[in-house]
């Protein structure tokens, strides 16, 4: 017998009317729906690998009526039900990305390249110019690592913070609404276990933002129930500590709501949204007794570490069948009613599924047909080739075939007419190289910014230097005129890093810029490389222009992993649909102790391909860099030398204008014997051996490759080699490391060994970190005597009576 519809008070379901209620049921049920065809999906092998957001469609319907245009979320890979209710994905858009359709219109959020459930909303066109913010709902590119998404919901709030109080930034209206927005954060119980959790929590509660974090408790982290995660198995008492005690005091709002009871999730995140976009108060709602129908994801089944006991407690307290039952006992629809809703939300999911099915599959099928007609056709002219014809049928029978399939069989294809006429290959050659660009545009493409506005286009402006440039100053001087002149002519920029403010950062290249500019534009920040990273990633994604310093390179391995799997690869796995040009400033070049050895760029080089690496020799380059960079919309690493600051150098005139190119190799010393490659503090000391050996009668040409990403992309030191026939790779990395990176792009990618009389040497630092102290240093990387050993040696082997030995 159905239920008999009541006249209710409309302020009992806080302020919610019939319509609305059944329209977030729907859209919860959609969602389920979605999840649980999504792992069959899987297990029909139509996809790789599902995780899904079961167990938390009613909170985040709640989250959602509280997301306004100009909003961010920074969330993990179970917030469909969220994305649907905003309106920034669909079903098909679901099943889409879970078939890795590389169709961006398909899959608007990553183009097939992430996985499913990992969402971005496009806040740059093609041409690199921003759409509105504060029209948009927006949501910053997820990433799967445990919490990795934190420190960026540190820097979507501080960006309010600024937008707010700094009254230059308030007309950027297409970015923000005088700071009114919220940064919605999203977590799994579990993940709160780990140390970037914490730091970002704390850096919240320092910056006192608008930063409303959401943890959607299961119990559990996998198959490890929150016993063994926090302490005392709950986020939010361990937390309370940062509660305020009233309205007047620091801290956090901390709310402890069930995940299935839908009318309080609605009041709780009305009060934390008002509070968090008035006031700034940083807020996190603890959403627990949520349930995880399918387990944590299609690689293995949570009935094995789950007792009867929790099953059942789970199907019982299931957020969707909380939610229909209050709908019935609060008399809001008829049993017909939700049923008609249930029947609609399965519907649309079932078609979704089928026509993102279709889609990917008629897509692929694109090349399958193309290959098989050129196929076809040399089967034809070849009849008695019999390995075609088995080809041909093989690539027919595959019902959805990938563009691999059309691939391998081309290929395979070409290796049978190898010994036939070349004019049957032609075509099929012409088919490889046509796919292969395709394909390149699909799966490899905007690991950097192709935009109007990529660094790589930034017209190189010369330093000038006039009657007043001739007195030389200290290097730190040099960057801090350029560092007035950049915070002078542009709002948006900003430096925060350990003392960077009061004192101008330890070397004092911010030298009285807080002073000048304020606190809110040069701003000292406590001891937490992660976070400090993550405001300027946060930030930068929503328009403004941070520099954010390391104090040390040693201490990036503390930022590595946001880096790395955050900033690095933000442009690709979003296909160029989110940018953010973060500057991030260290200074290294230094083997002095072993906690300060300065120069570990072979693990920048192997983590952050996406982020371009800098390594200026004086403080004037690190200058024309900075130029460079703040007209360009990709994110780079500069490391100014450590032992520079104090050095001599001419101040140019144009300090502000003038720029320096990216992957531009500049000779420093011209010559005739020996072509020597190396950059950064290395140059010095390169060109002291060159000088020396100019006394033994060697005449070496000196390169400063000026930068490691990108690296040399014209080929200037082919056209040395070609000169010199020979060539040194020297740095202070371990072996292996940096060295290894350069030969391999000279002699292998610019085909260099083809004009070499010598073999090509590396001469790095040792393999350990160095004793403290200047012997230390001294023999624990390339000095001078080592580099004049070496290239003296080279020139031994090559003509042993102009340069006879001296060390035998």
């Amino acid at each position: 017998m159905e239920n008999k519809v009541l006249e209710k008070d409309i302020k009992e379901h806080e302020g919610m009317t019939k319509e609305e209620i059944l329209k977030d049921y729907e859209v919860a049920c959609r969602s389920r729906q979605a999840s649980l065809f999504g792992r069959k999906e899987v297990f029909m092998g139509k996809a790789k690998f599902g995780i899904f957001g079961d167990g938390k469609e009613v909170a985040q319907l709640a989250m959602a009526k509280f997301f306004q245009p100009g909003d961010f979320r920074s969330g993990y890979y179970r917030d469909q039900t969220f994305m649907f209710a905003i309106g920034e994905s669909n079903e098909q858009q679901f099943f889409a990305q879970l078939y890795a359709h590389t169709d961006v219109n398909a899959d608007p959020h990553t183009a097939g390249r992430g996985m499913n459930s990992h969402y971005a909303t496009r806040i740059v066109n093609n041409d690199g110019s921003w759409n509105n913010l504060t029209q948009m709902k927006n949501t910053s590119s997820d990433i799967s690592p445990t919490a990795a998404q934190m420190p960026r919901l540190v820097g979507l709030g501080y960006a309010s913070k600024l937008y707010r109080d700094n009254p230059e930034l308030h007309e950027l209206t297409q970015f923000s609404n005088n700071g009114n927005e919220i940064a919605f954060g999203t977590i799994g119980n579990a993940s709160c276990a780990e140390g970037i959790f914490f730091e970002s929590i704390n850096a919240a509660g320092v910056l006192k933002i608008p930063m409303l974090t959401s943890v959607w408790d299961d119990g559990y982290g996998i198959s490890v129930p929150n016993e063994y995660q926090v302490t005392k198995g709950s986020i939010s008492e361990i937390l309370s500590g940062l509660q305020r005690k009233d309205k007047q005091s620091d801290g956090f709002e901390i709310f402890v709501v069930n995940g299935w009871d839908y009318p309080s999730l609605v009041k709780v995140y009305k009060e934390a949204a008002e509070l968090c976009r008035k006031e700034h108060v940083p807020v996190i709602i603890h959403v627990v007794e949520v349930t995880q129908p399918q387990g944590h994801s299609t690689s293995g089944s949570h009935e094995r570490y789950k007792s009867k006991e929790r099953l059942e407690w789970e199907r019982e307290h299931d957020c969707l069948k909380k939610m229909r039952e209050w709908i019935l006992n609060e008399g809001i629809a008829l049993d017909s009613e939700v049923d008609e809703v249930e029947a609609r939300a399965l519907k649309i999911v079932k078609d979704s599924r089928t026509k993102a099915w279709k889609a990917f599959v008629d897509d692929n099928k694109v090349s399958q047909k193309s290959a098989l007609k050129i196929i076809s056709g040399v089967s034809k002219q070849l009849r008695t080739n019999n390995k075609i014809k088995e080809i041909k049928k093989e690539l027919e029978k595959t019902l959805n075939p990938m563009r691999s399939d059309a691939m391998k069989a081309v290929k395979k294809t070409l290796r049978a007419l190898r010994f036939e006429d070349p004019i049957h290959r032609k075509e099929l050659i012409e088919w490889v190289e046509t796919e292969n660009e395709e394909n390149k545009q699909r799966f490899n493409s905007h690991l950097y910014s192709e935009s109007p506005f990529s660094a790589l286009n930034v017209e190189e402006i010369p330093p000038h230097y006039d009657e007043n440039s001739n007195e030389v100053v200290d290097g730190r001087e040099v960057v801090q005129a350029c560092f007035d002149s950049i915070l002078a002519r542009d709002p948006r920029v900003f430096a925060i890093g350990e003392d960077l403010g009061k004192i101008g950062d330890v070397n004092q290249g911010f030298a009285g810029l807080q002073n000048k500019y304020g606190e809110l534009r040069v701003t000292d920040t406590g001891i937490r490389e992660t976070t400090i990273l993550g405001q300027g990633i946060g930030a930068a994604l929503r328009g403004l222009r941070p520099i954010i310093e390391i104090q040390y390179l040693d201490y990036i391995y503390y930022a590595l992993q946001t880096m790395t799997d955050d900033l690095a690869c933000l442009q690709y796995r979003t296909k160029g649909g989110q940018t953010a040009p973060v500057i991030i400033r260290t200074r290294g070049h230094r083997l002095e102790g072993i906690w300060h050895s300065g120069s570990p760029m072979s693990t920048l080089l192997g983590s952050c391909r996406g982020i371009y690496l800098l390594v200026p020799r004086n403080m004037t380059k690190a200058a024309g860099f900075y130029n460079t960079l703040l007209q360009s919309d990709d994110p780079a690493i500069m490391i100014e030398s450590l032992n520079g600051y104090r050095l001599k150098e001419r101040l140019p005139g144009n300090i502000g204008e003038f720029t320096v190119p990216l992957g531009v190799p500049e000779v420093i010393r011209e010559g005739k014997d020996i072509t020597v490659v190396t950059y950064g503090s290395m140059c010095r000391i390169v060109m002291d051996a060159a000088a020396q050996l100019d006394e033994l009668g060697l005449d070496v040409e000196v390169i400063d490759v000026q930068t490691l990403l990108p690296f040399d992309r014209h080929h200037k030191i082919l056209d040395s080699i070609k000169k010199t026939n020979r060539v040194l790779f020297t740095d202070e990395d371990v072996p292996g490391g940096a060295t290894a990176y350069m030969m391999q792009k000279v002699i292998e990618e610019q085909d260099a060994y083809q004009w070499l009389d010598s073999k090509p040497v590396c001469l790095s630092a040792e393999a350990h970190r160095p004793a403290y102290g200047s012997d230390g240093d001294y023999f624990s990387k390339p000095n001078i005597e080592t580099i004049v050993d070496k290239i003296y040696e080279i020139l031994h082997e090559s003509d042993p009576q102009r340069f006879p030995a001296y060390l035998k």
